[in-house]
């Protein structure tokens, strides 16, 4: 099992991936838009893709964070929502999931 010190690297890796896509995309919602009517509505698509990038990318920045507390309070690794221990597994793959396997499939 990986220790909580490299999830918190990973983490705050993913974090600072993230707040540096989140400006860029937020740099190019900010770009003056075409006059012309159907080039504007060719780049309003690409800004509702941009905006629901820039949505959850603040979701995941959100649930980051909230593992990097829960590692600060010294509850992390414990589901949230029964109490017990979160597999090494699943921290691995996930690890900002505040949920074991079986809280996060609803069992």
């Amino acid at each position: 099992m990986e220790s909580i010190e490299s999830y918190r690297k990973a983490l705050l890796s993913r974090l600072s991936e993230l707040d540096s896509r989140l400006h860029q995309i937020e740099s190019e919602l900010d770009a003056p838009h075409s006059k012309d009517w159907d080039d504007a509505a060719i780049e309003r698509e690409g800004d509702e893709v941009l905006e629901h990038l820039g949505q959850s990318g603040q979701e995941e920045i959100a649930r980051i964070r909230a593992a990097l507390q829960r590692m600060r309070d010294g509850s992390y690794g414990i589901c949230v929502r029964c109490g017990e221990q979160i597999s090494a597994e699943r921290l691995e793959v996930l690890p900002e999931t505040p949920l074991c396997k079986d809280c996060a499939s609803g069992a």
